[in-house]
């Protein structure tokens, strides 16, 4: 059967590690696209703007296919390498961790940096929840009116989520199907004549 989970964080928690004078403040956040993680960086930059360093890693995605790093200034690979290592280490997706640094003039050198950003994101993420959640396709059913009840009664039977729902001579609706469960699904819709099913994404 197709594993269809994956892990993530319920919510925003936040970490801290200290080491000689400078201080590293860790925030894990739960997210779905690369818009939302650019907000959720540039908030954090904001708001910790007389920091030194605002490094950060993410993945993205149930095949964790889309992942992205960054050292913000640091030398190369002590800073977001270590952060994505905890991600990977704890099996998370659809998730975010920036390390805000605070420089207390003392350098770390490079396995003090690797250290510290690896403490620091290790300490917000053993402080987050961590679920578990379904993968699920989305598809946009388009059919007329007089094949409401087909449809309304298709969507029922499967327990389906709905949403954008537009009743009018043409009706559409969009749903989520677990994906376990997608392509049977699709098929049972396919098979009401009149009716289109596109799909739109996965998430």
């Amino acid at each position: 059967m197709l594993d269809d989970t994956y892990k993530t964080i319920a919510s925003t928690s936040e970490g801290i590690y200290k080491e000689k004078g400078s201080k590293f403040l860790a925030f894990a956040i739960p997210v779905v696209s690369e818009i939302e993680i650019k907000e959720h960086i540039d908030k954090i930059k904001k708001e910790y703007y007389d920091a030194r360093h605002h490094c950060y890693a993410y993945i993205l995605g149930a095949d964790k296919a889309t992942y992205r790093i960054n050292d913000d200034g640091e030398p190369s690979g002590t800073a977001g390498r270590p952060i994505h290592g905890q991600l990977l280490s704890k099996d998370l997706t659809n998730t975010l961790v920036v390390v805000v640094r605070y420089f207390g003039g003392i350098k770390l050198g490079v396995s003090g940096l690797i250290t510290a950003y690896k403490a620091a994101t290790k300490d917000a993420l053993d402080n987050a929840v961590v679920i578990e959640k379904t993968s699920n396709d989305v598809y946009r059913i388009e059919f007329e009116y007089v094949l409401m009840n087909d449809v309304m009664r298709l969507l029922k039977d499967e327990g389906l989520e709905q949403f954008n729902q537009r009743f009018e001579l043409n009706c559409s609706i969009d749903f989520s199907v677990r994906k376990a469960r997608s392509e049977r699904v699709a098929e049972a819709f396919k098979k009401i004549r009149g009716t289109t099913l596109t799909y739109l994404r996965t998430e």
